[in-house]
């Protein structure tokens, strides 16, 4: 799905007439937000977004996947596999599984952690626990009830910031607002705009921290683009913060070609891209996510260069400290309930 434009401005016919269908589908999905979950037995850390679309919860899952190791611990990844045909539960195997099979994410994630892929949450549970799990770390999931969360991360991106505030599909919000800022625990606010600073007041006002982050690129990838002109093509919740990035560095991009999230590219489009980029002498780069999806696919042009990026954030130290807090208060709970 494209998102559409409407969602990111103050005002919009389109919003407004959407709007007593917001107010259903949030009252709904506010409900069954606060039904009680289902305990996994070992401590679940849930990274989501208050709105569709994307935000940045990729790279927070490996940060906080690279973290847990560090502190000893043994995380599984936990996916819906949006977009793949496998219900699950199922390990995902880079040597077995395309995008098509379990989702691009998942594809993206294992290369740094195990990743369980499961439409049914509590098998996925099963499934993670018996490969050794210490730690659940849910990607996405935050509105679902069926699985108890110990601590809840919602990542913001500071440029686009929650659009108009609107509920789906009046705006891009999941939920009511309130009803998600009840259960946030934590607010991860990526780059450096204003646009997250009313939500992060309001976080901050609950006594819940605040941390920002930033997405740093490779330095070999922008050492092997600098210099040259770059067709830039993307299918991710917001291609445009992509273009930016790769401008940031100071790559030149001559064209761009946005496509929406999760879009599995056809033969048609990927010939078309392989003969606009010979034609016009460009080198095709596009996002780790889109290589993902690539993954296993016929027709890709050769010389694509995967842009990579990973998460940094301002106070790592910080951040530490917090997701042990959690982990111990997690195992209190259910020692104290034996």
């Amino acid at each position: 799905m494209r998102e559409p434009a409407f969602w990111y401005r103050p005002r919009s016919p389109k919003s407004h007439l959407l709007s007593p269908l917001g107010a259903l589908y949030g009252a709904i999905t506010a409900r069954r937000m606060a039904r009680k979950g289902f305990d996994a037995g070992i401590p679940v850390l849930c990274v989501g977004n208050y709105h569709v679309g994307g935000a940045g919860k990729t790279p927070t899952v490996l940060a906080l996947t690279k973290l847990l190791r560090e502190l000893g611990e043994t995380p599984v990844v936990l996916s819906r596999g949006y977009g793949g045909r496998l219900h699950g539960p199922v390990m995902v195997d880079r040597e077995r599984h395309t995008a098509a099979d379990i989702g691009d994410e998942p594809l993206m994630m294992v290369r740094d952690a195990p990743v369980a892929v499961a439409r049914d949450r509590l098998d996925g549970v099963a499934l993670a626990k018996s490969q050794g799990a210490t730690v659940i770390l849910m990607d996405d999931g935050f509105q679902n009830p069926l699985l108890l969360k110990d601590a809840s991360l919602i990542v913001i991106d500071s440029e686009r910031g929650l659009g108009n505030g609107k509920v789906f599909p009046a705006g891009p919000l999941r939920a009511p607002l309130r009803a998600q800022l009840s259960r946030t625990d934590a607010l991860v606010v990526i780059g450096d705009g204003h646009a997250a600073d009313g939500v992060a007041a309001e976080i901050s006002a609950r006594g819940k921290p605040v941390l920002r982050a930033r997405l740093k690129p490779d330095a070999a990838a922008i050492a092997q683009l600098f210099g040259k002109q770059v067709f830039a093509f993307a299918g991710i919740g917001d291609p445009e913060r992509f273009f930016r990035t790769l401008r940031g560095c100071g790559i030149e991009v001559a064209r761009t070609r946005p496509f929406a999230d999760h879009h599995m590219f056809s033969q048609d489009e990927l010939a078309a891209l392989a003969a606009d980029t010979k034609r016009e002498q460009l080198i095709l780069v596009t996002t780790e996510k889109d290589v993902s999806r690539l993954h296993g696919t016929e027709g890709v042009p050769d010389g694509i260069v995967p842009f990579a990026v990973k998460l940094e954030f301002d106070d790592p130290a910080r951040l530490k400290q917090l997701i042990s807090d959690h982990l111990y208060k997690a195992r209190e709970r259910r020692f104290s309930r034996r």
